[in-house]
């Protein structure tokens, strides 16, 4: 079995070119490189979405979860792979299958993201992902992400 890492604010920086607003992962709890991934994103109501998505009620977009999913993920491929990407070797999310939504992520909550790999070949990897609140199942989906092949 691969030894757990932790990752901080710094080491995800470090990993994701990702900035405010759109860096969605504040916490790395576990990674096993070649295995897994759980991370954690705090659902605040000064999310930029909220004001539009819904001034009545906010509820964190579909997108935004599996995107935050998607990131997860593309840090257990760096880890994996041991590298600190810069801006010649980006990963882009690809492909999605099964994506399923089972209930609203509200301000306040504490979104758990899972990543699962299940395989890597020729560059692409795909993983099964699963977003939690607590014990509840909010969203999946399978998901690929890959390197940036050139024009």
């Amino acid at each position: 079995m691969t030894e757990a890492v932790q990752l901080d604010m710094q080491a995800i920086l470090e990993r994701l070119p990702h900035r405010y607003p759109f860096l969605l992962v504040d916490r790395v709890l576990e990674c096993r490189p070649g295995e897994s991934i759980r991370a954690l994103k705090n659902v605040t109501y000064n999310e930029p979405f909220f004001p539009g998505h819904f001034p009545a009620r906010p509820v964190m977009p579909g997108v935004m979860i599996l995107e935050a999913l998607a990131q997860a993920a593309g840090i257990l491929c760096f880890v994996t792979a041991n590298v600190i990407p810069d801006h010649k070797a980006p990963l882009y999310f690809v492909g999605i299958d099964k994506a399923r939504f089972r209930r609203p992520v509200v301000p306040g909550d504490q979104l758990l993201l899972n990543a699962k790999l299940e395989r890597s070949l020729k560059g692409i990897w795909r993983f099964a992902t699963v977003a939690l609140v607590g014990d509840a199942e909010v969203a999946h989906a399978d998901m690929m992400v890959a390197p940036e092949t050139g024009k």
